[in-house]
């Protein structure tokens, strides 16, 4: 396989950073931390650097990516071939304590992002920035693609007093940015004072989609198994938030979603012609766990027809709409806990807002929303494109 992108983890065993001899080095890693050959970070680094390697780090589902669900966390463990601590970052603690990093000089970071301001991994690695500074640490990334391209932005930002796991920083639902972008984007912006350095890819532009770059996926979580699965993500994960199926427990999460109590028919006439680039499909499906377990949901199969068209944040919004118009008695928001916040509603922090939750619940026109968000979007698209290491 001769794939058009060439990861920083690639980069890295291609030209190995002089700078990291003699130093102790620790890496942030999972499954989807691996070269075109697919071998893993850990083998590149302990080839290129023998006995260096001194701490392991996983992010949430752990480093080998196990665990289902949120709230689910994973054990500190040792590397059963290099005798190492492997810490996990989603435990008793989501940010790292300075014994962890005491073994360290330098930490390297390979981590499979996707593009979605609540996927929890670019909040380890902020932690794990301010931590490193903190202590007089180095931060090395090595760069992957974003999976749904670089070119689109889309949402509302994060309201500061909606920050939690799922939403650290004020950025729109889908970023666009890739794990290097986003992670120097949050250094300096929000100075968390790290001695950061990346290791770009070669081959990636910002147009590209995952199914562009000739790279085998990976699933960086047990429930985005398919980088269409990633693409519809950034609207789907709202049903993370209600007492719809968003697709766990089934071989489509986020790809389908419903209910026992859904009326398809009645949703595919209200949002007929404002969904673009997707096609609908009407569908029955039966969880094996997770929300409604072993009952048979009435929901849909999203077919992305033209990726440029889809909007994948709006989309869901306009049939999260469209649900509580026909079934304000059956349909429920979730109440908390949500991601270690006991008090506020999982919906607000999903979507870095409780107005927009109460807009949403009013009707209100969708197009009037996003009016309402270009200010604030059309501003961090401004601010982020100083950090664009790729060209279109």
């Amino acid at each position: 396989m001769n794939p058009a992108v060439i990861t920083g983890l690639e980069n890295f065993r291609q030209n190995p950073p002089q700078e990291l001899k003699n130093q102790r080095l620790g890496l942030l890693a999972n499954p989807a931390s691996v070269a075109g050959d697919f071998r893993h970070a850990v083998e590149i680094i302990n080839e290129s650097f023998p006995g260096q390697l001194s701490a392991l780090f996983s992010p949430q589902h752990g480093f080998y990516a196990e665990k289902q669900d949120n709230m689910i966390e994973s054990s500190h463990t040792i590397h059963p071939r290099l005798n190492i601590p492997v810490y996990s970052l989603y435990s008793d603690t989501r940010i790292p304590t300075p014994d962890m990093f005491q073994d360290i000089d330098t930490l390297i970071v390979d981590i499979q992002d996707v593009g979605t301001r609540v996927y929890t991994f670019i909040y380890t690695i902020s932690f794990c920035m301010e931590t490193a500074a903190g202590l007089g640490k180095k931060v090395m990334i090595l760069d992957r693609p974003n999976p749904i391209g670089g070119i689109h932005v889309e949402g509302n930002l994060l309201e500061p007093e909606f920050a939690s796991f799922v939403g650290r920083f004020p950025i729109p639902m889908r970023h666009g940015l890739t794990v290097g972008e986003i992670s120097k984007f949050f250094s300096l912006e929000f100075n968390l004072g790290c001695d950061l350095s990346l290791i770009p890819m070669k081959g990636w532009t910002r147009k590209m989609l995952w199914q562009d770059t000739g790279l085998a996926w990976i699933p960086p979580s047990p429930n985005l198994p398919t980088p269409l699965s990633c693409s519809v993500y950034p609207g789907q994960v709202i049903f993370e938030g209600t007492n719809l199926s968003e697709g766990r427990g089934t071989t489509l999460p986020f790809e389908q979603f419903g209910a026992p109590f859904l009326d398809t028919g009645a949703i595919i006439q209200e949002t007929w012609g404002r969904i673009k680039g997707a096609h609908l499909r009407e569908v029955n499906f039966e969880p094996t766990s997770g929300k409604w377990q072993n009952r048979v949901c009435r929901g849909f199969h999203i077919h992305i027809l033209d990726p440029d068209r889809y909007r994948p944040y709006f989309s869901s919004l306009l049939l999260l709409q469209a649900i509580l118009k026909f079934h304000p008695d059956e349909f429920q928001f979730k109440e908390p806990p949500y991601e270690y916040e006991y008090d506020r509603m999982p919906m607000d922090l999903i979507l870095g807002s409780q107005t927009l939750r109460q807009e949403i619940m009013e009707q209100k026109n969708l197009k009037d929303l996003e009016d309402n968000w270009c200010k604030g979007l059309n501003h961090f698209t401004s601010l982020s494109r100083k950090y664009h290491l790729y060209g279109g």
